[in-house]
């Protein structure tokens, strides 16, 4: 088997669950030491077993992604190991409550804003130096195509993975002169509980798996994939401009 990210380092948000949980199981298996980030600790040592009974190795970090000054602490703890980070999963989202807009609580609100953007924001201002000390360093956000195909009810959801489509293009911008690279993801409808809960009446066997999904990433976040500020989509396989 060919190990795309032998000796590599890579962070995973989200880690615990879902499609998360499945990349950082594949990254792992493609040679990269995971560091996993999640807010369940149990659930992370779960995949720790997972990860070493595939060969792979992993840190874990129980972290709440609205605690920002972990994150500091995150960045601060890589750079003391390993000076450096080759790789950025920002998979970890909330969907929020599906609600006219007007019906949304501000907590609500808050906390999806917290999650899938300013979490992110957090994430680059804190690693990107680190990523800048990789001879390739990538990273790569999770989307949504209610991000450009908007939806009644999917307000919270929709305008923050739209925001995070924004910092991620915008941070693209300012890495191109560097040996860094940064994009999107798109996985479309798949089985996690997210979607579950999204769409109860759906039957889970027509869906693709978080397994299905995280094939693709190894490719996307290694060296060879010189790609910036794209959205790849899973469904085409393929990079897409919007």
């Amino acid at each position: 088997m060919t190990r795309l990210l032998e000796g590599r380092n890579a962070v995973v948000t989200g880690a615990s669950r879902g499609i998360g949980y499945a990349v950082a199981r594949e990254l792992a298996r493609n040679g990269a030491h995971v560091i996993a980030v999640a807010r369940t600790e149990g659930a992370l040592i779960e995949l720790d077993d997972q990860i070493k009974s595939d060969g792979g190795t992993a840190t874990l970090v129980p972290l709440d992604l609205r605690d920002y000054d972990g994150i500091d602490r995150l960045g601060a703890a890589i750079f003391e190991r390993w000076k450096k980070l080759d790789i950025l999963v920002g998979n970890a989202g909330l969907l929020g409550t599906l609600s006219p807009l007007g019906h949304i609580s501000p907590k609500d609100w808050d906390d999806v804003m917290a999650v899938n953007v300013t979490a992110n924001w957090r994430l680059i201002r804190s690693l990107d130096p680190l990523l800048r000390q990789s001879d390739a360093g990538r990273s790569l956000f999770v989307t949504s195509g209610v991000a450009v195909d908007f939806k009644a009810y999917w307000g919270g959801y929709a305008v923050s993975k739209a925001a995070l489509e924004a910092l991620v293009r915008t941070y693209a911008e300012e890495i191109a002169s560097t040996p860094c690279r940064t994009n999107l993801f798109s996985p479309g409808p798949v089985r996690t509980g997210m979607r579950a809960k999204a769409m109860p009446g759906e039957d889970p066997a027509t869906l693709a798996t978080p397994a299905d999904v995280a094939e693709c990433f190894p490719a996307l976040l290694a060296p060879s994939c010189t790609q910036n500020g794209a959205v790849f989509d899973f469904r085409t396989r393929s990079f897409v401009f919007r």
